[in-house]
């Protein structure tokens, strides 16, 4: 009989130590440490040498995708479930994970085997839910949290698409830690990756995050599966952002929003409706055309720039990097002539949409401007454009869709860097320094007398 070997592994980053440690040699992390059985390998092995196939002589041909019905979703996905993949959805507990995965099993349910797998609610629990939602009763329900019965559901089964929530609940008699540890969450992970490849079940597993937004577990939980799916969003607000932070099958710059109704999640297939709209006239607001993946978005950038009495001005922003913020206000008063060393500068992006890219650089200026000086940004307007610290513009990528997108929603004119191709609707205003950009964007309109105005340096 093989000897037990008694190891530490740290709940965080899945590192191992023989012995326990106060700290994580791995992670830096404190009192993660975690006691393991593991079973030493006895006996010798009977693994015959495989043949290696020269890569031009394989064979492969695309897998039909399969559609999940929720058009947001095969967005991000990259055109749909791929067979005999494996998914991990992670986020927030009650952001909307199980209800969203549930509309997706109704969907698929009425030309496909639907099944799924619950570990954390009961049959009639999701029963009701099931009903809440307008009916998923095609879809077959196992309440099973041992990893040997739920392989072996799916390997007689044969769904075309399984959902197991959550991967956390799962536990193996075999490895000797409670479930939800390291270990636990590895083996689930690896033992539901080769039963996929193998039955060619689309494999959907729900996933917790830690208190700092990352998926809990192994790190190797990540590197297992084809695509990683995160869900963010605040409960108390009603609508949801997935994004791909992984994806084997397409690209992972796609961003699917959501939005929490009575009847469940409901895909918004037009956002820059809903967060590119301003308000005429008011201060310290401009319309940002971003473009996520492939799909350009008309954002709303908000912001306010007050007083203060300290030392260290505050650079606050959300949904923005705050280096990048720190950078811009830098390059407003250097070459744009708008101090900004005795004021804290809050920057916003409505609708809790968070922006990467440096093509919102112009969006976010002219709005510290419009707060700065009390001027609104001209009405009817959007921008887009990078800022060097020379104060200079960069052309911005895929200018034609951010145009077309702003043509879609009726906007007038659009302030973009030198280079970008003028047309007729909507009339593109080329500037080459940001000094130009905010006289041209900000023009002259009569300050408001509720807004406090900040001198500007010459």
């Amino acid at each position: 009989m093989a000897k037990a070997l008694v190891q530490h592994v740290c709940s965080e980053c899945g590192t191992a130590t023989p012995r326990w440690l106060g700290k994580c040699p791995g992670c830096g992390a404190f009192g993660t440490l975690v006691e393991e059985i593991k079973s030493a390998p006895g006996g010798s092995s009977t693994a015959r040498p495989g043949t290696p196939v020269p890569l031009g002589e394989v064979r492969a041909s695309e897998a039909e995708r399969m559609l999940t019905g929720v058009a947001e979703l095969d967005r991000v996905l990259g055109g749909g479930l791929v067979p005999g993949s494996l998914v991990l959805v992670a986020g927030e507990p009650g952001v909307g994970k199980s209800t969203l995965l549930l509309s997706v099993l109704g969907a698929m349910s009425k030309s496909r085997r639907a099944l799924l797998v619950t570990g954390e609610e009961s049959v009639a629990q999701v029963s009701l839910r099931a009903a809440r939602l307008g009916g998923a009763y095609a879809v077959g329900i196992l309440a099973e949290t041992e990893l040997e019965a739920v392989c072996a559901t799916l390997g007689s089964e044969r769904p075309d698409v399984c959902v197991v929530d959550s991967v956390q609940t799962l536990y193996s008699p075999d490895v000797g830690s409670a479930p939800g540890s390291v270990a636990q969450v590895r083996e689930a992970a690896a033992r539901l990756m080769r039963v996929a490849k193998e039955t060619g079940v689309a494999t959907i597993l729900v996933g917790h995050v830690t208190k700092d937004g990352a998926v809990a577990g192994p790190r190797v939980l990540e590197h297992l599966v084809d695509c990683v799916l995160q869900f963010e969003g605040d409960r108390y607000h009603e609508h949801r952002i997935l994004r791909a932070t992984k994806n084997r099958f397409g690209s992972t710059n796609e961003l699917g929003i959501f939005e929490m109704t009575a009847g469940g999640l409901v895909g918004v297939p037009d956002p820059s409706e809903l967060f590119g709209s301003t308000h005429p006239g008011e201060v310290g607001a401009a319309v940002a055309c971003v473009l996520e993946g492939t799909r350009p978005l008309l954002l709303e950038v908000q912001a306010l720039v007050a007083p203060t009495d300290l030392a260290m001005p505050r650079r606050v922003a959300t949904g923005v990097d705050p280096r990048r913020l720190a950078m811009i206000v830098a390059v407003l008063g250097r070459h744009a002539g708008i101090a900004l060393g005795g004021s804290d500068v809050f920057v916003n992006v409505a609708g809790g949409v968070r922006i990467e890219e440096p093509g919102a650089d112009l969006a976010v200026a002219l709005a510290v401007a419009s707060a700065a000086r009390g001027v609104p940004v001209r009405a009817g307007s959007a921008t887009f454009g990078e800022i060097g610290l020379t104060g200079r513009l960069r052309p911005a990528a895929q200018a034609e869709r951010r145009l077309d997108e702003c043509r879609k929603l009726g906007i007038d004119t659009v302030l973009a860097p030198e280079g970008t191709s003028g047309r007729e609707r909507p009339h593109v205003t080329a500037v080459e320094t940001l000094r130009a950009a905010v006289k041209a964007g900000l023009g002259a309109h009569p300050a408001r007398t509720d807004e406090p105005v900040l001198a500007a340096t010459a």
